[in-house]
C-alpha cells in the first residue's frame, strides 16, 4: 500500500548530486532546515515543453521567493550532464540558460519514489511540495503532466502558509492573498465575516 505524503508530517530528507551556476555539488534537504522555506518541484525531464516554460519561469520571480525566505529546488531523473548541457543551451534553443536554483539529479528514482511521484512506467509526475522552515510538509499539489503549474497560485499558497504560522488562531479564506481579510479558527468569532459577506444575499 502507497503512503502519500502528509500534510504537517516531515518531509522525506534526501541527499543528491545538484547542478547549480553550471557546477556540480552535493545537496541535502536538511540543509535549510531552520533557515529557509522550501518548494520542492519535480518535472519530467529538462526537454519537455511545459517543463521548460515551469522551470523559466519561476526562475523569472525568483525575487518574490526569496522574499519569503524561500528556496526553490528542482528534481528529476535526468542524470547531472544532462542538467549541465541543458544550463549551457539558450531558452531560445530550448535550455535553461541563467537558471539561478539548483537542479537535482534523481539518478536512483529513490526521492522521486520517496515522494509517491513516480509511476510504473518509471515516468515522473509533475509534483510540488511546500516545506516549512521546520522540515514539514505544509502543501502539496500533482499535476498532469500535460498541464503547467500556476506560479500565481504556488505564491499565494505559500503566503497564506507563511501568514498563519505568524499569526496562530487565524486563518485564510478561500482566494485569500496577501493583504485581503482573514478568519479566526474559531468560527463562532468569524460571524462578523460571513455576516458582511452575505449580508446582500436572500435566502
Amino acid at each position: 500500500m502507497i503512503t502519500c505524503p502528509q500534510i504537517g508530517k516531515p518531509a522525506p530528507n534526501f541527499a543528491a548530486i545538484a547542478v547549480y551556476k553550471k557546477k556540480f555539488g552535493s545537496i541535502r534537504l536538511s540543509d535549510y532546515r531552520g533557515k529557509k522555506y522550501v518548494v520542492l518541484i519535480f518535472y519530467p525531464s529538462n526537454f519537455t515543453a511545459v517543463s521548460l516554460t515551469e522551470l523559466i519561469a519561476l526562475n523569472n520571480r525568483l525575487p518574490e521567493f526569496r522574499s519569503l525566505s524561500t528556496q526553490i529546488l528542482a528534481v528529476s531523473l535526468e542524470n547531472p550532464f544532462s542538467h549541465l548541457y541543458s544550463l549551457f543551451r539558450c531558452r531560445q534553443d530550448g535550455g535553461l540558460e541563467d537558471l539561478d536554483y539548483p537542479l537535482i539529479s534523481d539518478l536512483t528514482q529513490q526521492i522521486t519514489k520517496d515522494y509517491k511521484l513516480i509511476t510504473n512506467d518509471g515516468i515522473t509526475i509533475p509534483g510540488l511540495f511546500i516545506i516549512d522552515k521546520d522540515g514539514l510538509i505544509q502543501y502539496y499539489s500533482v499535476n498532469n503532466i500535460l498541464c503547467g503549474r500556476s506560479l500565481n497560485e504556488i505564491l499565494r499558497v505559500l503566503k497564506s502558509i507563511q501568514y498563519v504560522k505568524q499569526y496562530p488562531g487565524q486563518v485564510c479564506p478561500a482566494d485569500w492573498d496577501y493583504g485581503n481579510r482573514t478568519l479566526f479558527l474559531d468560527p463562532l468569532k468569524s460571524r462578523n465575516y460571513f455576516r458582511e459577506l452575505y449580508s446582500s444575499e436572500k435566502i
